[in-house]
């Protein structure tokens, strides 16, 4: 409510954020880096999600951001896993909207995956956009559209994933970025790029939205701009990406995830970018998820917790 007293007004819309979950029923570990991951108690974050979402009533939907279960999953738990998770997301009373991310992929392949986190595809890409007001449009990105993890291994994306890494990382590990320097540490295999297209289709969904007056959110697991992301986590083609959206006027905020410790910033358009900080890292007893409220001039971001609140303002 502090919100509607400061701005003056209501919000035109409300949702739900958490991200990277990484759920497994496994022992509590540690990130390449020595980060404690909390496998186990993740699934508790998400239920305490889901409850504050309802009990504030005034949410409109939700919004994963993809890696629901973690790469350490036992494969034959991958599917149980999988269902219970998106059954915790069932419990919000609103539909919820789900991005893929590498730790889904790694337990199942996209055939099985998009039908459990209810993402209709004909041609197994998991990229949509819906409009939740009038004013505003929510674009959700599909960051493996190219990658080495998902698609079947002849397929054409996978092969043009492998062509890009074997190209860009001289490394026999594909994910480590070691001797590669500044933005090129994002080729690694737990990336992946939005192909040819879904850049089409994004470029036709911008032009509509610019047409009907809408004000545009970007979502992908992915983070888009260096400035609010670790060099390693970043979409492979992010600048590519970024040079279409800068032709519009109408994008005002890209979200993602994947980047646990998150991030801000503003790019050089002014467009902001918020990067969410994951579930999977809050020791029991803390959260890391949150609801962002949408206006007319701003899209403010009310953390609980590890996710800190944030307060974009652009020019309406």
């Amino acid at each position: 409510m502090g919100l509607i007293t400061a701005h003056g007004k209501q919000p035109l819309f409300s949702f739900g954020v958490i991200s990277d979950v990484q759920y497994a029923d496994i022992p509590d570990g540690r990130s390449f880096l020595g980060v404690p991951r909390y496998y186990r108690h993740s699934v508790l974050v998400l239920q305490r999600a889901v409850q504050k979402w309802n009990d504030s009533q005034n949410l409109n939907f939700s919004v994963n951001f993809g890696d629901i279960v973690d790469g350490f999953c036992s494969k034959d738990q991958s599917l149980s896993a999988i269902k219970k998770i998106a059954f915790e997301f069932h419990k919000f009373n609103g539909p919820v909207y789900h991005m893929i991310g590498n730790h889904c992929l790694y337990n199942l392949p996209r055939e099985q995956l998009l039908p459990l986190l209810n993402i209709h595809s004909d041609n197994g890409c998991a990229y949509y956009e819906f409009s939740p007001s009038p004013n505003y449009k929510i674009v959700v990105l599909d960051g493996y559209d190219i990658s080495a993890i998902g698609w079947p291994k002849d397929h054409p994306k996978t092969l043009q994933a492998m062509t890009i890494l074997n190209e860009k990382n001289p490394n026999s590990e594909k994910n480590s970025p070691s001797g590669l320097e500044g933005f090129e540490r994002r080729f690694l295999m737990f990336n992946g790029a939005v192909g040819k297209e879904q850049l089409e289709w994004l470029d036709h969904v911008l032009q509509d939205a610019t047409m009907l007056k809408q004000k545009v959110i970007i979502c992908c697991h992915l983070p888009l701009d260096p400035g609010a992301s670790s060099s390693a986590a970043l979409l492979w083609n992010y600048n590519e990406v970024m040079n279409l959206i800068h032709k519009y006027k109408c994008v005002k905020v890209c979200l993602s995830g994947h980047d646990h410790k998150g991030g801000y910033s503003i790019d050089s358009h002014g467009i902001h970018h918020r990067v969410l900080e994951a579930a999977l890292e809050c020791p029991p007893g803390v959260d890391a998820f949150g609801h962002v409220d949408v206006y007319e001039d701003r899209v403010s971001l009310i953390g609980t917790d590890r996710m800190q609140s944030t307060d974009m303002v652009f020019d309406s």
